[in-house]
């Protein structure tokens, strides 16, 4: 089975577009609370989304599912969450939790009402995995490279693949029989550690979704211009993924972690 692909954009002609050549999602970003802070001087995207986003893009797609990512759990989830599920969001995404509890108070919010997907992306949230899995009514987990690995101390988010913190994590996860996904992929042929080496990556771990990164295409580029990109970027990928044998997970493994190596060693994730 192919990754399951989410794409980030609250623009509805890209966003049809991306459903046209099989993005399974839309991805409108509503969290804002602690996120500047958080990644001050990381060179990370900070969606401007809003809102009424989740109406305006529910309103269009007809066959990718439109996640939203709220808030980190807080005083106001509640209304959030009603907001987003009567505008016509079909999953939503908790990020930054860090403890049980949050994620029980979520997933009953929510109360089964459209899918649910939990963004580990803490330090915390890995100490209390083992407890959270033992929750009912879990839909999928994604580790989330980019905080967690601010979480963790680390310089460079692909260092949590080289290491083993995320096979660690999905090593948990696994048995449960929970889909789960990590981090995002740039079009094939592209990024500081090749995006070829994150997806066969994703396939050793058994991973199934995947976030299309702003590497993937430029939607700031004529309409036109967004369509063939991700027309040819898409095939180039699910081509890709055909492609792979089982037998490059060990010599793939062990190229990533000494591109991740280098990469750190030398700064150019600083760059």
């Amino acid at each position: 089975m192919p990754l399951t692909v989410f794409y980030i954009t609250n623009n509805p002609d890209v966003a049809l577009i991306a459903e046209s050549v099989g993005v399974d999602r839309i991805w409108i970003d509503l969290e804002t609370l602690g996120k500047e802070e958080r990644q001050r001087g990381i060179n990370s995207v900070k969606s401007r989304h809003t809102i009424g986003d989740v109406g305006k893009l529910a309103s269009v797609l007809t066959k990718a599912e439109l996640l939203v990512r709220i808030n980190p759990w807080n005083a106001d989830s509640r209304k959030e969450i009603e907001e987003v599920i009567s505008l016509g969001a079909k999953r939503i995404m908790l990020p930054m939790w860090k403890t049980v509890e949050e994620v029980r108070a979520f997933l009953g919010c929510v109360n089964g009402r459209v899918p649910t997907s939990l963004l580990l992306e803490t330090r915390e949230a890995e100490n209390c995995l083992d407890e959270v899995l033992k929750i009912d009514g879990i839909d999928e987990i994604h580790v989330g490279l980019n905080d967690l690995h601010i979480s963790y101390g680390l310089t460079f988010m692909f260092e949590l693949l080289a290491n083993g913190t995320v096979e660690r994590i999905v090593n948990k996860i696994k048995p449960t029989g929970i889909p789960y996904g990590f981090g995002g992929i740039s079009h094939i042929g592209d990024g500081l550690v090749p995006a070829e080496m994150i997806v066969t990556e994703h396939y050793r771990l058994g991973s199934t979704r995947a976030i299309l990164s702003r590497g993937f295409c430029d939607q700031t580029q004529p309409l036109d211009k967004v369509r063939e990109d991700f027309t040819r970027e898409m095939k180039i990928l699910r081509d890709y993924e055909n492609a792979i044998d089982p037998a490059t997970f060990e010599p793939n493994r062990l190229a990533l972690q000494s591109r991740v190596s280098e990469i750190v060693k030398q700064g150019l994730n600083r760059k």
